[in-house]
């Protein structure tokens, strides 16, 4: 006769079966919050506004990834980067608003740059220099 504490299968499949609603439930949330923010901003209207550039930041996350093994069975890591790149601009209200750029977009434009932003909602469109 075995006594145990209670913990066989059936515990452990009730446990990955929450885990598991748990992570698509994460997913389903996530993926709903990107469509109502993505909608919302399409109909939002085109903004241009004159604005200067008061602050640039990088935001750069590492992951770390094991690999599949080589034809000797060695087993090792690679690490994957990802910056994302992120511009403040000040408009002539002294709101001010952070838009997530591209890197070329981002490598062109400079603190203390006066312009003209173009944005619709959270989505940045532009920015036009006055010279």
């Amino acid at each position: 006769m075995y006594i145990g504490l209670g913990i066989g299968f059936g515990t452990f499949d009730l446990f990955f079966t929450i885990v598991f609603i748990c992570a698509i439930a994460v997913f389903i949330v996530a993926a709903v919050k990107g469509l109502e923010t993505w909608n919302r901003n399409n109909y939002s209207p085109r903004l241009s506004v004159s604005a200067i550039v008061v602050t640039k930041r990088t935001d750069i996350t590492y992951d770390q990834h094991a690999n599949a093994g080589d034809a000797t069975g060695a087993h090792g890591f690679h690490t994957t980067t990802t910056t994302r790149y992120y511009v403040t601009f000040q408009v002539e209200s002294g709101d001010r608003m952070e838009f997530y750029v591209n890197r070329s977009e981002y490598g062109m434009l400079a603190e203390g740059d006066r312009g003209t932003l173009t944005f619709q909602g959270t989505r940045y469109l532009g920015f036009e220099r006055c010279i």
